[in-house]
């Protein structure tokens, strides 16, 4: 998102795609697919990388699609480019742009006429200034918005293991470490945004959108039970002494078909005060 922010792994973005897939909220994808559009449905794509949001959307929207991803990572945008969604719903075309910026300093100017815009795993990247920033730019075109798989917080591994506690709570410390930027936002950045978004006059609908993870997405889940380990060992070095006995023991059973673990996301979607129905808050 700035200079300042660590590459996102292509390998990494590859192996999460799947479970990202089957996470977000089907729901809110049917309340936009329900939003008549007239000719091509334009969607603005913050912070796109390789395209995963689009793969995943446009086959469940209707008719022609034309799809902007900003990223500041020129590699993840080439992928993006190179594997674009093959078709809208009712099979019209879409087509792929890429434009390699940073989206905490777009000008809202180039949202222009957008039908839709998109993010995903972002906001709890993001400080309260930068959320700010987000927010600002997301709600100049008047468009719905969606934001999906943002952290809250919420981890839980069956079968259960006393470290679990710790390691859970000291992670989430880490989330909301000061940086050079600021201070992240974390866990709490569904509830800032919720609010941000409320206080300029929008709707937001939230649904959960957990990750299920087991022996079906063992790679995923060992690369992730290792990252988030690692983050609160950093964060707490009282917690590392215990870390490596913690890590080896979860991915034994992760290997031995024992360990299922789900870790808490939200999606939301953010439509203009006028345009919700009942029919969409209770989907």
């Amino acid at each position: 998102m700035t200079a300042r922010v660590v590459r996102v792994s292509p390998d990494w973005l590859a192996l999460r795609e799947p479970a990202d897939a089957a996470a977000r909220s089907r729901d809110l994808a049917d309340v936009l697919a329900r939003r008549p559009i007239t000719g091509r449905r334009l969607i603005h794509d913050l912070g796109g990388g390789t395209g995963s949001m689009g793969r995943w959307l446009a086959p469940r929207l209707p008719g022609p699609q034309h799809w902007v991803i900003h990223d500041r990572d020129a590699d993840l945008l080439w992928l993006a480019a190179a594997h674009p969604p093959r078709r809208s719903a009712d099979g019209a075309a879409v087509t792929v742009e890429t434009r390699q910026s940073d989206i905490i300093r777009l000008d809202p100017g180039e949202l222009a006429g957008a039908h839709l815009v998109t993010a995903s795993a972002l906001l709890d990247m993001l400080t309260a200034a930068e959320l700010a920033a987000v927010v600002a730019v997301c709600l100049a075109p008047r468009c719905p918005v969606l934001l999906t798989l943002s952290v809250v917080g919420r981890v839980n591994l069956t079968p259960a293991d006393p470290l679990d506690g710790p390691v859970a709570a000291t992670f989430n410390d880490h989330q909301r470490r000061k940086t050079e930027r600021g201070r992240l936002l974390g866990p709490d950045a569904v509830a800032a945004a919720v609010g941000a978004f409320g206080d300029a006059g929008a709707e937001v609908l939230v649904r959960d959108s957990p990750w299920r993870l087991g022996a079906a997405r063992a790679a995923l889940a060992a690369e992730w039970l290792r990252g988030w380990v690692g983050a609160a060992s950093v964060q707490d070095a009282a917690l590392a002494a215990e870390a490596d006995d913690y890590t080896r023991r979860r991915l034994g059973q992760l290997a031995a078909g024992e360990l299922t673990i789900t870790v808490g996301h939200a999606d939301l979607l953010v439509l203009p005060a006028h345009s919700v129905s009942k029919r969409d808050e209770s989907a």
